[in-house]
């Protein structure tokens, strides 16, 4: 309507905005803002940092948010990964290593948060950790590096929030998996009371920690089958997240046994000659219950529980060519 209007009194219509982009300029601070005077927090983060025998470089307000951060330099030993990150990838550790020495300049400063008070004495030497520099720490390491050059936030809960904003690589389910169980048992510690349900952001998907503790019993574990009929189901839990744990754990047992049947499943329809990549996640297909669209999914449990009980009836010998051929698709890590 508007377009039209400015087409008839000649007037050149307003570009539209695409959805989610907000107005150019029009959200946080201006660079002449970003300097000042820093709290006392950030000032005891810098006295925090000469302690750990580092330097703290500046402080200042980051230009969207507006959060005090400050650029320090830090001893190598003094900082190290956050306990709940994913694994590092010695090939890609390598790959780093190689490409800074050949720049022969470390320009990629890792983000860094003090280690929590309960979780010092475990930590040792170690006075901060990072969520997100796990392969640039060990890259330095590999070249015998002495510091490395951090922003560090004073607030030891910005570890868990900064995961958010590592989308440069596709976890597979197994990594994703391991980061929630991780940071699950991580926060439980810190105050096991408080909801599961309260760190729907930090942990991304309850299916992810109830996957999580299935790959601990089970690294092997084909988890990526079943990714998806968990991630309708296994919501958060309103539960204390130390009482969320128990109860995922027991579900991540039920769910290895499943798989254990599914394998007999499996071991079955290759004896009759089916060979498919995609075999697992046939079998798990027809093991879920099915959904009219628009219906609600059924919770973690009834899920289960339909599943357990239509892998006990299942017959391998009904199964066609072309059904199994039809099942070819993602699930699989």
């Amino acid at each position: 309507m508007a377009a039209r209007k400015a087409a008839r009194e000649g007037k050149r219509p307003a570009a539209r905005r695409k959805r989610g982009v907000a107005e150019a300029g029009s959200r946080g601070l201006g660079p002449a803002e970003l300097p000042g005077d820093p709290p006392a927090a950030i000032r005891a983060l810098a006295d925090a940092v000469k302690e750990a025998g580092g330097v703290a470089l500046a402080s200042y307000r980051d230009p969207l948010g507006g959060h005090w951060l400050t650029l320090a330099a830090l001893p190598l030993e003094r900082i190290a990964p956050t306990p709940f990150q994913r694994d590092a990838s010695e090939p890609h550790v390598v790959r780093l290593a190689d490409a800074i020495a050949k720049v022969g300049s470390y320009v990629d400063p890792v983000v860094a948060v003090p280690v929590p008070p309960e979780a010092r004495a475990a930590a040792g030497e170690v006075r901060f950790w990072t969520p997100n520099g796990l392969h640039r720490l060990r890259a330095l390491t590999r070249l015998g590096a002495r510091s490395i050059v951090a922003l560090v936030s004073a607030d030891p809960a910005f570890a868990y929030r900064i995961l958010a904003l590592n989308t440069e690589k596709a976890h597979t389910t197994r990594e994703r998996a391991q980061e929630a169980v991780r940071m699950a048992r991580s926060l439980a510690e810190l105050d096991p009371s408080r909801p599961e349900s309260g760190y729907a952001f930090e942990l991304e998907d309850g299916s992810l920690v109830t996957l999580g503790i299935a790959y601990e019993t089970r690294p092997r574990f084909a988890g990526g089958a079943y990714a998806a009929a968990l991630k309708a189901s296994d919501a958060f839990l309103d539960e204390g997240i130390g009482r969320a744990l128990e109860i995922r754990g027991r579900r991540a047992e039920r769910l290895l046994a499943l798989d254990e049947r599914v394998a007999e499943l499996m071991a079955a329809l290759r004896e009759r000659g089916f060979e498919s990549p995609y075999l697992r996640n046939f079998v798990v297909a027809r093991l879920r219950p099915f959904r009219p669209r628009g219906k609600p999914a059924p919770d973690a449990e009834a899920l289960l529980d339909h599943m357990e009980k239509a892998a006990a009836r299942f017959d391998t010998g009904k199964v066609r060519a072309d059904q199994v051929s039809a099942a070819a698709g993602g699930g699989e890590d």
